[in-house]
This record gives structure tokens, sequence and C-alpha cells, in this order.
């Protein structure tokens, strides 16, 4: 019989293996977070996670799917919006009143796919516990018997994949306010995972949930948030080893995020300002949203909200360090882009009908060759070999670079502009157009 303490001592290296070239190569994915949560709609747009000191994030979470425990504080202005807008109800009231009856898929695939999207990842459970398809175990709490009553997984599987993009699945397996006794509120991150449930019964229904994710779906990212259960860290029936095990012998090419404590992970991630030094890891994805929330926020506006050319500057500076881009786009309650998510994806879209040679399966560029600057703005990737300049700044600029490097007679636009560039005692001077938004000028690299 096999012991408990021989359940717990897992070689987790085991799972190690190179990461798939798609994952390295897509460079930018979406993700979407939409729940029961997307009908109240509302946080305080307080600022950047990793910017905001604790005390002040939890009470004032930015983040609108995280309601239900901002307004479980008594002096949190989301209690008081509740209070004032919906009296007493219960959070599960949201579920029966989201409805998503303008969810159009193909719509949604057909922008993420023009914006330069290689693949997308749902919430299929956030940590209200509600599940987005009809998971084992969850009773009527999901949204095939109430709200929505439709797979919208299901739905959304099949028209990522219909528009030519991969398919992911997020779920919460380190919180799940449904199942958590008292359900205490969470105000400090050391409280995040003190509070989390960690019990064998909940992490064999954690397990089920996404087993039956990867039997259903196939997904070729397996996106978990917070942590594992304790209890189900281990190597036996219903353990997480056994998952990993599963989802790589039913998708060999899949990938797995960090975010199941210190067990295994095919790359870390970063989101918005927290965690950086995962930005060092050999694979890694920063997460954020168009604006200051993931879920969708009423509250935010232009203020909040990425422009165009500023998502083109974050997801080329994210590149051009080795990294992948998951930016966030949180639909309506009845299931549409707002206005101000879509015009920021419209305007990438645009970028990326020019310049996706500069961003899909491209490399950093050697430091050897150029590097990167603020003043003026410029990042730098390499695609075979072909290094290209990122540049937000019209007129003469003086690139970081070394010309003896580059063969500046090639130097040309991502459309194949010729530009005229020369070696500058700086580096290499170019003359670029004036743009609304940032421009690649590509070199030969000698």
């Amino acid at each position: 019989m096999t012991s408990r303490e021989d359940l717990l001592t897992v070689d987790w290296s085991r799972f190690q293996r190179p990461l798939p070239g798609w994952y390295a190569d897509a460079k930018f994915g979406i993700f979407i977070h939409w729940g029961a949560y997307s009908v109240p709609a509302w946080a305080e747009p307080s600022g950047e996670l990793g910017t905001v000191d604790e005390h002040t994030w939890f009470r004032h979470n930015a983040y609108a799917e995280w309601y239900w425990n901002t307004i479980r504080f008594d002096d949190s202005p989301a209690r008081k919006h509740h209070q004032d807008t919906y009296g007493d109800a219960p959070y599960d009231d949201f579920l029966d009143a989201w409805r998503a009856e303008e969810f159009d898929p193909q719509d949604w695939c057909a922008l993420f796919a023009r914006a330069g999207a290689r693949y997308v990842v749902p919430t299929t459970k956030h940590h209200d516990g509600i599940a987005l398809w009809d998971a084992p175990g969850t009773a009527a709490r999901n949204t095939v018997h109430r709200g929505p009553r439709r797979d919208l997984i299901g739905d959304l599987a099949a028209a990522v994949r219909e528009a030519g993009m991969r398919f992911g699945v997020y779920y919460s397996g380190g919180l799940d306010w449904n199942v958590t006794p008292h359900l205490p509120v969470i105000d400090t991150s050391a409280n995040v995972r003190a509070l989390r449930p960690n019990d064998a019964a909940y992490a064999a229904y954690a397990y089920v949930h996404v087993r039956d994710l990867v039997d259903r779906y196939r997904p070729d990212v397996l996106w978990n948030d917070i942590e594992w259960p304790d209890g189900g860290k281990h190597d036996g029936r219903l353990g997480l080893a056994e998952l990993f095990r599963h989802f790589y012998a039913t998708v060999p090419d899949g990938v797995v995020n960090d975010r199941w404590g210190d067990t295994h992970w095919d790359f870390r991630t970063s989101e918005y300002q927290h965690h950086l030094d995962a930005e060092g890891a050999p694979a890694w994805e920063n997460c954020r949203g168009i604006g200051l929330s993931f879920g969708y926020n009423q509250v935010e506006d232009s203020r909040h909200l990425m422009s165009g050319p500023r998502l083109v500057r974050h997801l080329v500076d994210v590149v051009s360090r080795g990294g992948n881009l998951l930016l966030n786009v949180g639909p309506t309650a009845s299931g549409l882009i707002p206005d101000g998510q879509r015009r920021t994806l419209e305007g990438l879209a645009g970028w990326m009908a020019v310049h996706d040679g500069v961003v899909h399966g491209s490399h950093p560029l050697d430091a050897g060759i150029a590097e990167a600057s603020d003043d003026p703005w410029v990042r730098w990737t390499r695609t075979g070999d072909r290094a290209w300049a990122v540049v937000d700044a019209p007129g003469r600029v003086v690139l970081p670079a070394r010309a003896d490097r580059l063969e500046l007679s090639s130097a040309a636009l991502a459309d194949g502009t010729p530009v005229a560039a020369q070696a500058d005692p700086a580096g290499v001077a170019v003359e670029l157009p004036s743009r609304d938004a940032p421009v690649a000028v590509g070199f030969d690299v000698r």
C-alpha cells in the first residue's frame, strides 16, 4: 500500500520537456473573463496589480471579477454600490440575470484573429465557482442549466478552432468561494493562499473538472489560477501528477502554466506589474486586461483603457524580451465586446495586418547587435536573418545598433517601402514616416 508521504513526494521533473514550437511562435493570445460578475460589472479603477498597496487593493479591487469578495468588506465602495443598486440580493442572482443573448462567438473570434491572436483562453470557472460548461458535480450551478443556458465553452472552442487559432482553458483551482465554509473575506495576499480550499474532497472535485475539460475540449493550454489544492498534489488516484499525465497523453503538444504550486510548469506568468520576476524564465507570458480589470467593468472609460498604439508598444515590448502576451477581453453580460475594448483590438488588427511578421515566430535580437531604448522608444525582434526595429518616433531617428552588424542597404518598412539608413556615431540613423502607431524597419543581419 502506498503511504500518504509517498503520494506527496512527487518527482515533478519527470514532466519537463521542450516547449512546443507553436506556443513559442504564437506570441499573442486572447484571455476572456466572462461570468456572473459581468452583470454588476462594477469595480473601482484603482490601478494596475503590482502598483497598488495591498491594504488598498483588496478593499478597492480594480478587478470586477472579484466583486463577490469586494462587496463583503463593510467599508468598501463596492459594498455600498451593491446595497444601493441591488439591496441584499445574493451573488447567485447574477447567474440567473446573465443571459448572453447577444453572444456571437464567430464575431468574437474573427476579431481576435484579425488582431493577430494565435490562441484563446476563456475562463471556465472563476473564483465564484460558476462553471461555463456542464461541469460534473456542479448540479445546476452552471451556464447550461441557469442563466445563458448553453455550453459557452463548447461554443467558444468550436469558433476559435474554426478561425484557425488554438484553444485553451482557464480554471480557478486555487479559489472557489462556493465551497469555502463561511466565505471569509480575502484581505491580503497571504490570505489568498491561507483561505483557499485544500482538502482532499475539493482536490478531487477540481481534478474531475479539469479532466472533464481535457476530455471534452482537448485544450492546447491548461491555465490554472492561484494554486492547486494541497490535498491533490500527489501521484495517486485523482492526483495532480495523474492529471498532468492524462493531459499530455491527450494533447501531446499542450502546455500548462505555473500556477499549480511548487510542482510543474511549461511557462511562467506575470500579471500586469505583479510577479515580474517570472519574465526572466526561458518561457513566460504576461497577462493583463485592455483596462485595469479582467471582467467587464462599466466604470472604466478611455482614461483606463489602452489605446491601439499603446497596446502595440506593450505587445512588442513583451515579445522583444522573449515573452508572450495574453491580453484579456471582458465581454458584457449580453455577450458584446465593449466598444472601447473593440476599438483597441481593431487598432491592433490594423497594425498587425502589416507587421505580423515582426511578431509571430520572432525571437529577441542579440544585444550585441542592437539594444532597446526608451528615448527614442525602440524595441528589437528577429525573424530568421531579418532584424526589426519597432520605433515610436517620426523623422530622423538614431537607432542604438551596430552599423557593422546590419546591412544598411536592406533597410525597409514592414510593407516593403525602402528606408534610407546610414551609419552614425551613435548607431544607425534612419528617416521614418509619421504614423499614429509605432513603425517597424527591418535590416538583414550580417
